[in-house]
Order: C-alpha cells, then sequence, then structure tokens
C-alpha cells in the first residue's frame, strides 16, 4: 500500500467561484467534442490547484463519476434505451477485460512511487492526444473480425482501456468510442451510448479498488471542492455540448491536442 504524502493534507486555498469556473471551462471543452473533460481536468488539478499525482487521480475519478451518471439518461434521450439495450454483448465483452483493467490499473496506482506516476500520466496524456486526433479527423471503419477473434480482441481492449481509465481517473470515452467502432461495427451515436454503460461499472471497479487503503481520505478532506468543481463540469459540458459544430473541428481538435501535449510535458517534469 503506498499513500501520497499529500494526499489528504493539501486543501485547495481557491475560492468556490474559481474552482466552478476552473471546471466550467473543462466541461466547455470536452462538451464541444463530445466528451467529459477528465483528461483536460487532470493537469489542472495538478498544475493549477496543486493536488499531488494520486489525490489528483482520485479527485478526477470522483468527478468523472458524477458527469457520467448525469449524462447516461440525457443519452438516452437521444439513443433510446432499447436501441442500446440490443447492443448489450458489446458491453459485456468489453467489461470482460475493463472491469479487471480498472482494478488492475488502480492498484498499480496506489503502489507506484509519485515520480512515477507523474511520467504514466505524461505517457497516458499523449495517448489521449493521439486518441482524440484519429477519432475526430479519421473516418473510422470496422476491421471485420470474425467472431472468434472479436471477442478476445474486445477483452484485451477493454483490459487496456479499463488499466488507463483507473490510473488517469478519466471515463475513457475518448478510446473505447473508436475501439466500439472499429472493432464491433457500431456508429458513432450508438458508440457513445454504449461507452458510457461500459465506463460506469469500470469506474465503480476502480473506486473500489482505491477505498481499499488511505488514498480514498482526499475525497472527504476536500469534498467542497470536489462538488463545486463537479457542478462546474456539468454545466460547461451543457455549454459546449450547444457550442458542438460552432468552431470547426480543423482548428479545435489540433488545439486541444496540443493543450494535452503540454500537458504531458508538464507532467512529465513535475518534481
Amino acid at each position: 500500500m503506498r499513500t501520497d504524502q499529500n494526499l489528504a493534507s493539501l486543501r485547495p486555498t481557491h475560492t468556490a467561484p474559481v474552482v466552478f469556473g476552473a471546471g466550467a471551462a473543462i466541461g466547455v471543452l470536452g462538451g464541444m467534442i463530445g466528451l467529459g473533460g477528465a483528461e483536460f481536468r487532470l493537469p489542472l488539478l495538478i498544475g493549477f490547484f496543486g493536488f499531488a499525482a494520486l489525490s489528483a487521480v482520485i479527485l478526477n475519478k470522483a468527478m468523472s463519476l458524477v458527469v457520467v451518471l448525469v449524462a447516461l439518461p440525457a443519452r438516452l434521450v437521444a439513443v433510446p434505451a432499447a436501441e442500446v439495450a440490443a447492443r448489450w454483448p458489446v458491453a459485456v465483452n468489453l467489461l470482460a477485460g475493463s472491469l479487471l483493467g480498472a482494478w488492475a490499473g488502480a492498484s498499480w496506482a496506489v503502489r507506484m512511487r509519485s515520480s512515477t506516476l507523474y511520467k504514466v500520466l505524461a505517457v497516458l496524456m499523449v495517448l489521449m492526444a493521439v486518441a482524440l486526433v484519429v477519432t475526430h479527423t479519421t473516418a473510422l471503419g470496422t476491421l471485420d473480425l470474425p467472431l472468434w477473434a472479436q471477442v478476445p480482441a474486445g477483452v484485451v481492449a477493454g483490459f487496456g482501456i479499463g488499466v488507463v481509465a483507473a490510473i488517469m481517473g478519466v471515463a475513457g470515452g475518448e478510446l473505447l468510442i473508436p475501439t466500439i467502432v472499429l472493432l464491433f461495427g457500431e456508429d458513432i451515436k450508438s458508440a457513445g451510448s454504449l461507452s458510457l454503460l461500459v465506463s460506469l461499472p469500470t469506474m465503480l471497479v476502480a473506486f473500489a479498488r482505491y477505498s481499499r487503503d488511505g488514498s480514498f481520505a482526499v475525497l472527504g478532506a476536500n469534498r467542497r471542492f470536489t462538488v463545486v468543481m463537479a457542478a462546474g463540469s456539468i454545466a460547461g459540458a451543457v455549454l459546449g455540448g450547444l457550442l458542438l459544430g460552432v468552431f470547426p473541428d480543423v482548428v479545435l481538435i489540433p488545439a486541444l491536442a496540443v493543450i494535452l501535449l503540454v500537458s504531458a510535458v508538464k507532467l512529465a517534469r513535475h518534481n
């Protein structure tokens, strides 16, 4: 078991409007590209609010869970529940790997030295930047794998996504959506709904693992901060959704990818 030295003791001194505004800004960024924005919130928690790596990951995971819980019923309005339910084998296939990956990722995160975790997060930020560019600038097709190959590929992909989501404290939609399209041939809209169904239990498993030791104390010590930023993230995501399409992807996506890459460099150099 490993705990960050600043895990629960660090209480940000920023005012509620600043915290809410930061969450809203992240929500807008995510909403404009149809995601929750957790990948942008993580470096903000570390670089601006001063949380240690593991503390930031757990806080990010808590806020991501709140955003997913709010987004899921709203998403089911756009894609009927019956339509999503008919695709349950896809969700089950990915969950078979993602639940194990979430437990493994959280276990590794709590055991890593802080210096190592910062570098791992930096690498994953680069992965997210690549996934963002590929997903939004490439016409995704399908791999047309036979069933005997599709099922194990789904389990392996789910495991990897579960690990990444647990270590970064994100829902994993950035990776789940293209995976669902490529492996299972679903359209983007259905893939978005299925990704939420996979993300929710995957995040709960990661939470269960984080709760087994002292690392979970950061939530109790920063309850007000978490609630205010989560509220800002939800409000921002709604606004970002309304702005969807206002900024052309050819400008927006590279800009967001650069933000992630700059964040990755800063995390890699973090002491």
